[in-house]
């Protein structure tokens, strides 16, 4: 390559120390083109220390794909899977998988990723049940995989299996963000039946609204208000919508992440309200204890980077 290089003609990324300023260095040896995007330009550098039949994986193959993610840390490496036999790079950043076949990848954004089922699986690795239920519900409700497709990586000994399967069996396909998810497996740990997506209509069967959650038996609705609702054009679509569906006899609760992330035991009342039982504290413990473990919260992360800590495979 020469100074002369048309920038169409350049590749994305480089092995070698090229002296062009239209390069930077991703890792020992491997460039970047600068103007790309510092994420997805450094997995086309990392991906020059791959063989053709190896690929991206875990969170990485998520995050290409564009799946709904918890808050990952800036720290988190790269994660790749490579054959028992293959070269490990020698580079701090890389979390390798060893596998004794190739494991089915496909290509995105030039890119070679792990299968949906695959990458799944290998998120499952490394993330506790709440963070693995974020993904496979996105995966079910974008049709990325089916149910069945899934289950066909859940198998003794796989690295993943066990809670790919937990989160598989408490996941719902109508979902239609992250938080609407973390919202429902709250009242779900808390013994509160919710139907996701649930419609209302009035006494002439005429559609009033779609909601997030209905608790089941009862005349609650309870959703997750993201930022989106701060809007001044949301606020007023969303006071006639609340205006409908008391009309039609529903009680209407908004949520919003620090309810679901820091303050559950609101949510937790008011659904024991709705269902007419005493309302015990005590019954948000497992959705606590279980949500320590995500990356959704500070204590979660630390406990991810520990856990992927350094360079290595398995």
């Amino acid at each position: 390559m020469t100074a002369d290089t048309g920038p169409a003609d350049r590749p994305k990324a480089v092995r070698g120390h090229p002296h062009l300023r239209a390069y930077v260095r991703e890792s020992r040896g491997v460039h970047r083109l600068t103007e790309l995007d510092d994420d997805v330009g450094g997995l086309h550098a990392w991906q020059l220390l791959m063989s053709d039949d190896n690929c991206f994986t875990a969170l990485t193959s998520a995050e290409v794909r564009g799946w709904w993610l918890p808050p990952i840390p800036a720290r988190s490496p790269v994660f790749m899977a490579m054959g028992l036999a293959d070269p490990r790079p020698m580079r701090a950043g890389v979390r390798t998988s060893r596998h004794g076949r190739v494991i089915a990848f496909e290509e995105v954004h030039g890119l070679r990723c792990a299968s949906v089922p695959e990458t799944l699986l290998a998120c499952a690795r490394w993330l506790c049940v709440i963070d693995t239920v974020v993904l496979v519900d996105c995966v079910l409700h974008l049709r990325l995989a089916t149910r069945a497709e899934i289950e066909e990586v859940i198998r003794p000994r796989r690295p993943g299996a066990r809670r790919l399967r937990e989160a598989l069996a408490l996941a719902d396909e109508r979902s239609e963000s992250a938080f609407e998810t973390l919202l429902r497996l709250l009242h779900v740990w808390c013994g509160i039946d919710v139907v996701p997506q649930h419609e209302v209509v009035d006494a002439d069967g005429v559609l009033v609204a779609r909601v997030d959650l209905w608790v089941t038996g009862t005349t609650s609705v309870h959703e997750y208000d993201g930022d989106e609702h701060e809007t001044a054009i949301r606020r007023v679509k969303d006071r006639r919508r609340d205006r409908r569906l008391d009309k039609a006899g529903r009680v209407r609760r908004g949520y919003t992440s620090g309810d679901v992330l820091r303050r559950p035991v609101t949510v937790l009342e008011d659904a024991d309200r709705a269902i007419g039982r005493p309302h015990d504290p005590a019954r948000i413990r497992p959705w606590t204890k279980e949500l320590r473990r995500s990356l959704f919260t500070p204590a979660g992360q630390a406990d991810f980077l520990r856990r992927v800590a350094g360079q290595g495979g398995g």
